[in-house]
């Protein structure tokens, strides 16, 4: 399961506070434990007005890579960040996030095409979210037209299938579910990622409605998540999940894990 460090992220209340504050400490603090935890990407978003986010991105990026070589994910909604921000990090990682919607796929696939950078394609354009499954599948085939065009290979995108709230959901997450499955049938090497959070707004004790989205999905065919990776409890269902599915070989994941205190009771 490769996952995306969610934590420095200034729509989060305390990461806010830090950012307002530059605390710097707290910051390099959380960039730290989430690599040490086993994040394959630290996600880093400003979530500050348009005017000061890219010298806020810079500043947040910075931090990180004082601390770790843990490859950043540059999230941005704007798609033209993205292009400022590349130079700043050390290595390739993860852009997060383009979409079908106002070309923002046009603008940043050609950007990375000759490098080694990955990508976050949500299933989305200019309708919105779809309502079908079928329709989400129709934006994944042109995503994937878009990037044979900039010889962008599969393995390289990480398709979010796009989460809604469950509590307005007719169907719950089926046809998540379905979208998983027809693009692991469509394009075995392509990395199918999401995150929790917006599965459980408005219900109580997300926790559970969260951690139960992420085992379905793995189900289903998703290898990639964006969640707390110092969330044990989280952290332990998912190294479980992995075993369970046969994607764990004699389960060593799972024991490593366990013995290196990423899940279970505190050392």
């Amino acid at each position: 399961m490769i996952i995306i460090g969610e934590k420095i992220n200034g729509s989060i209340p305390n990461m806010a506070k830090a950012i307002a504050e530059r605390d710097e400490d707290y910051i390099r603090n959380l960039a730290k434990k989430q690599s040490e935890a086993g994040a394959n990407f630290i996600d880093v978003c400003a979530s500050v007005s348009p005017d000061a986010e890219y010298e806020t991105l810079k500043w947040l990026i910075g931090l990180v890579q004082e601390v770790t070589d843990t490859p950043v994910s540059v999230d941005s909604p704007n798609p033209k960040i993205f292009e400022k921000a590349i130079p700043l990090c050390k290595k390739p990682g993860l852009i997060n996030s383009v979409s079908l919607e106002k070309n923002k796929i046009d603008q940043v696939f050609p950007l990375i095409a000759d490098t080694d950078w990955n990508c976050v394609t949500l299933l989305c354009d200019d309708e919105g979210i779809s309502v079908s499954a079928e329709k989400r599948i129709k934006i994944f085939d042109t995503i994937l037209e878009k990037a044979a065009a900039c010889k962008i290979s599969p393995d390289r995108l990480y398709v979010d299938p796009v989460v809604e709230m469950l509590a307005s959901s007719e169907d719950g997450i089926a046809k998540i579910v379905t979208t998983i499955k027809k693009v692991r049938e469509i394009s075995p090497e392509v990395h199918i990622t999401s995150g929790a959070s917006n599965i459980s707004f408005n219900l109580p004790m997300r926790k559970f409605i969260n951690r139960s989205f992420i085992i379905l999905c793995m189900g289903a065919g998703m290898d990639s998540a964006i969640v707390d990776p110092l969330n044990k409890d989280m952290l332990g269902l998912i190294y479980a999940a992995e075993a369970l599915l046969g994607r764990d070989e004699m389960c060593m994941d799972y024991i490593g894990a366990f013995r290196d205190g990423l899940f279970g009771e505190p050392k």
